[in-house]
């Protein structure tokens, strides 16, 4: 166990954002299906798995978000995989979407007297405990929340196999939106943008880990 922990903690410390990767590089196909793994298997609020992950691997639609990612200039010309990691909007994420229901049905295999309080529930906690229903926009940030732990385990495990990773939020989303939504890949409303995220093997070595000391960011009561 202790060598597990170990093991675990050293693929924290070789995790860093990797701002220029090895083009001549690429990730095996083996490799990045396990890291593509661990993102499907994260969990979600309400086990709804409001996501897609959409990986970009065309030259030219990555120049056409190129141009609008300040963030990834460097990654993604030189990334062997780069992501978008889109979230299910409120016409899907509704307690009463089409989405939700079959989800429940279809994917979680619930049975009849679990169902319907499970809707019950989850209109009551979208309603009344986090206040989604106010906006469109509240809950589609519920649902981008989601999305950051699938796109936190998806770099962990490719730290924990040596493969560095880069987060990306520096982009212009209005435009990302456009070029995704005229490439198709929003299915009519479904889905929008909520963070992008670059794949492959560092070029150089980056400086060591800063961060803030335990007792500074850790309180026990």
């Amino acid at each position: 166990m202790s060598d597990k922990k170990h093991e675990i903690i050293e693929a924290y410390q070789f995790r860093h954002a990797t701002k220029e990767f090895d083009p001549e590089k690429k990730i095996s196909e083996s490799d990045f299906e396990f890291i593509l793994e661990t993102g499907r298997l994260s969990p979600s609020s309400l086990g709804l798995e409001p996501w897609r992950f959409v990986v970009v691997q065309n030259p030219e639609l990555r120049e056409k978000l190129r141009e609008f990612t300040w963030g990834a200039q460097k990654q993604l010309p030189t990334a062997s995989h780069f992501v978008l990691l889109l979230a299910r909007t409120a016409k899907d994420i509704r307690f009463d979407a089409d989405y939700v229901k079959n989800h429940l049905r279809e994917v979680k295999k619930m049975p009849d007297d679990m169902y319907e309080g499970y809707i019950s529930k989850t209109e009551e906690f979208q309603k009344h405990d986090f206040n989604l229903l106010e906006s469109d926009r509240a809950l589609f940030d519920w649902a981008s929340k989601q999305t950051y732990i699938a796109l936190g385990n998806m770099m962990t495990a490719a730290a924990q196999i040596g493969i560095d990773s880069c987060p990306v939020e520096g982009f212009n989303y209005k435009e990302i939106h456009r070029i995704l939504e005229e490439e198709g890949l929003l299915e009519d409303g479904s889905f929008d943008i909520s963070v992008m995220a670059a794949f492959g093997y560092r070029v150089r070595e980056p400086r060591p880990k800063t961060r803030s000391v335990s007792k500074d960011v850790v309180k026990w009561v």
